[in-house]
């Protein structure tokens, strides 16, 4: 009778966190373009299933829309079209039946004319007919689950972490000048923006089809999306929350990218992390499991200066934008993963010297605010660089964060910029994995 008992508990247990792991949701962004990269940054279909254990959901990166009819097209017709890698990564769903494949549109790859977004918002509701049209039978025709928007629209202003007396200074002039206005019409595109989302809900609807959202780094909320008109419609929502600041838009002074909580000293903005993110949708009462916090598999690098100092503590001043691309990214000022692993001290690299010497790691005990790395400019200037990134501790650090928010999941973006070959400590997508037992 007790081997009875013991039994059923156990079994109970086990149906308990079977049904924990399907309902916390693991979103992995993938970037269709890495398999068309040759070398170290080749992503292949092999990669993804390996993925795809872990993941919930796959949402393939990227479509656009066209500029006069806003029907989705192909950014890459050479790969997504002729190579059939549509099909190809859709004809996964017999083999992980238990994951759901959506298409975005938008990201950051929909480049072209630049008010294309808010255009579609502005066009009417025949324009808006064929968008939905056209992304119902994109979807049909190569077997995805759902769509998901990634809208690109207008982005916060940067803003340079003044001094005191700079901050005292900007209060006292924008007393005159008021806030800087992106987006004079933000109230109307929110409006248009819903609408779009209910009918576009309404439509894939008849098919089962999945709606998820994707708000980009630094794109305000408050302007453009109305949680409790917008989240019945909506399967998924996924906070991009990071990125708060880049060597790109803030090119003179490195930061942390993506803190957990607020930072508040020296007068850093205080919606430039995580948990105001989070806050700000569930205080416009959206349901907290529909929302995913965003994780990146990368880090963002400044180039120091000599007026950069020694310390290392951010927020850094004097910086010279973007540090050298890295080997495999390829991309100034973004080190993936395996790039910032490999430069931390390890048997290869603890004598060397100028671009290749390690960087010196920082981490954060407090797990609030995340970690860094750097290496001060030599007497020359030149070889500086400053690092916030994530590693696989601070990402499990975010899951954990949001199972104590009971919130819906982790989206991770994405798959190729984590180190997927195990180059650096052996293990294929550590940072997927990390989120993912956290997640258990």
């Amino acid at each position: 009778m007790k081997f009875l008992l013991v039994s059923l508990a156990f079994l109970a247990y086990t149906c308990w966190a079977s049904a924990s792991i399907l309902e916390r949701n693991l979103v992995c962004f993938y970037n269709s373009n890495a398999a068309t990269h040759t070398g170290a940054a080749h992503f292949s279909t092999a990669d993804l299933e390996i993925a795809l254990q872990f993941c919930t959901h796959v949402i393939y990166g990227y479509v656009g829309i066209k500029p006069d009819t806003f029907q989705l097209m192909s950014l890459n017709e050479n790969l997504d079209i002729q190579r059939r890698h549509f099909a190809t990564i859709t004809a996964l769903k017999d083999k992980f039946p238990y994951v759901k494949f959506l298409l975005s549109v938008g990201g950051d790859r929909d480049s072209g004319e630049h008010e294309k977004y808010i255009n579609l918002l502005e066009a009417g509701r025949q324009k808006q007919t064929a968008f939905i049209d056209s992304a119902r039978d994109f979807l049909r025709s190569y077997n995805f689950d759902g769509l998901d928007l990634a809208f690109q629209l207008p982005r916060n202003k940067p803003r340079k972490v003044h001094s005191d007396v700079g901050s005292a200074w900007k209060s006292f002039k924008k007393f005159f000048t008021g806030d800087f206005i992106v987006d004079e019409k933000a109230d109307d595109h929110k409006e248009e923006l819903t609408d779009l989302i209910k009918d576009l809900k309404n439509t894939l609807r008849a098919d089962n089809m999945l709606l998820s959202l994707t708000v980009l780094p630094n794109v305000n909320s408050s302007w453009y999306f109305d949680g409790p008109a917008i989240a019945d419609s909506l399967d998924l929502i996924n906070l991009a929350t990071f990125d708060f600041l880049t060597p790109e838009r803030n090119p003179e002074e490195a930061d942390y990218t993506a803190p957990l909580y607020e930072l508040y000293d020296q007068n850093r903005l205080p919606h430039y992390n995580i948990n105001f993110q989070v806050e700000n949708w569930i205080l416009q009462r959206v349901p907290g499991n529909k929302i995913n916090v965003g994780v990146a598999t990368y880090g963002r690098a400044w180039k120091m200066s000599k007026e950069s100092g020694t310390t290392g503590l951010p927020v850094v001043p004097a910086t010279e934008g973007a540090a050298p691309a890295g080997p495999v990214s390829k991309t100034p000022g973004l080190l993936n993963w395996l790039e910032v692993c490999q430069r931390l001290p390890n048997p290869s690299n603890i004598n060397a010297k100028g671009a290749e010497a390690p960087l010196r790691r920082i981490s954060d005990p407090t797990k609030r605010y995340g970690t860094y790395a750097f290496h001060t400019a030599d007497e020359d200037g030149a070889n500086g660089v400053w690092v916030s990134y994530e590693d696989p501790d601070t990402a499990a650090s975010k899951a954990g964060y949001v199972k104590a928010k009971n919130l819906g999941g982790v989206a991770l973006f994405d798959l190729t910029l984590d180190d997927f070959r195990g180059q650096c400590t052996g293990d294929k997508f550590p940072m997927l994995r990390a989120v993912k037992y956290r997640l258990l």
